[in-house]
C-alpha cells in the first residue's frame, strides 16, 4: 500500500526535440509507400527519411508511438542512457489503444520501424549541442529488444485465444543520442498528452506538434504558411489546394474545438493560397 500511495500519476506533459518537430518524418497514413521523403529546410539544409530495404515509412500510428515514448522518457526523468522498459500491454493501454493480437503486432512493427528507419540530414536538423546544422544520419530508436512471455506465463495464453499466436512481451528501447541531447539542452517542444490523445486525426496530431515548434521558435505571433509549403512540412502527398483543403479542414476543426488555436484559416493571394494560424 505504502509503495502504491507513492507512484507518481503519468506525466501529461511530452517533451519533443525541437529540431526534429520542424522537419517532416511520418506519413499521414499507413500505406505501404516505401518512397523517401525529400526536405529542403528553409536556410537549405537538405532532409531525408530513408525506410529500410523491403519496409514501409513510418506512419500514423509510429507517429503516437513516438509520442508515447517520449512521454514517458519525461516521466522517468530522463534517464541518461535514454533506455525505458515496459511491457507492451501497458503501452499500448496508456496510447488508448484496444489491446490485441493485432495492435500487438503493429506495435512491434512500428518499435522495428523506429530503429530502422535512418534519418539523414545535410545541415537541416540542429545540434543544440553544437549551435549548428552538422551532416549525420540517426535513427529515432538506438536500440529495440522484445521478450516474449516468461514460460512460466504461457500456461495462461490458453485463456486468451486472441493471443495464442501473438504473444504479448516485455519492451527494452533505447532513445537515440541526437534526440536525448537536444532534449538534455532545453531545445524542447512541449506537448499536453491529454490534448494530443484527444485529436482524432492523424493530420491534427502532426499540426498540433508543428505549430507548438513554431511557438517555441516565434512565440504567439501569427503564422502565415504558404499551402504547399505546409503540406511538405506534415507531408501530405495531395498536391491540388482543394484537394489540401479539403484535408487540412477537419484538422482545423479539431484544433479549434481543442483550444489549441484560435484561428486556422485560408487565404489566397493572387494564384498562391496560404494558410494562418494563430
Amino acid at each position: 500500500m505504502a509503495a502504491a500511495s507513492r507512484r507518481r500519476p503519468p506525466s501529461r506533459t511530452v517533451l519533443l526535440d525541437r529540431a526534429l518537430e520542424a522537419l517532416p518524418l511520418f506519413r499521414l497514413s499507413d500505406s505501404s509507400d516505401d518512397a523517401v521523403v525529400p526536405f529542403t529546410a528553409d536556410h537549405g539544409g537538405r532532409w531525408r527519411v530513408l525506410p529500410a530495404p523491403g519496409e514501409r515509412l513510418p506512419g500514423t500510428f509510429d507517429q503516437d508511438v513516438y509520442v508515447e515514448l517520449l512521454r514517458r522518457f519525461h516521466e522517468a526523468e530522463s534517464p541518461a542512457d535514454g533506455t525505458l522498459s515496459f511491457t507492451l500491454h501497458a503501452f499500448l493501454r496508456s496510447m488508448g489503444r484496444r489491446v490485441d493480437g493485432r495492435t500487438y503486432e503493429q506495435l512491434r512493427g512500428a518499435l522495428a520501424r523506429l530503429e530502422r528507419t535512418v534519418l539523414e540530414s545535410e545541415g537541416a536538423w540542429f545540434d543544440a549541442t553544437r549551435g549548428n546544422h552538422p551532416t549525420t544520419r540517426f535513427t529515432l530508436l538506438s536500440a529495440v529488444a522484445i521478450d516474449r512471455r516468461r514460460l512460466t506465463d504461457r500456461d495462461q495464453l490458453a485463456l486468451f485465444p486472441a493471443l495464442a499466436s501473438n504473444e504479448p512481451g516485455d519492451a527494452r528501447v533505447t532513445l537515440a543520442a541526437p534526440l536525448r541531447s537536444n532534449i538534455a539542452a532545453g531545445h524542447t517542444v512541449a506537448l499536453v498528452a491529454p490534448k494530443y490523445g484527444a485529436l482524432s486525426s492523424p493530420v491534427a496530431r502532426r499540426l498540433y506538434r508543428i505549430l507548438e515548434a513554431r511557438r517555441a521558435e516565434q512565440g504567439d505571433e501569427e503564422w502565415r504558411v504558404p499551402l504547399e509549403r505546409l503540406a511538405e512540412l506534415l507531408p501530405l502527398t495531395q498536391r491540388f489546394p482543394s484537394h489540401l483543403q479539403r484535408v487540412l479542414q477537419p484538422a482545423h476543426e479539431m484544433l479549434l474545438a481543442g483550444g489549441i488555436v484560435t484561428k486556422a484559416r485560408f487565404a489566397q493571394d493572387g494564384r498562391a493560397w496560404f494558410v494562418e494560424y494563430r
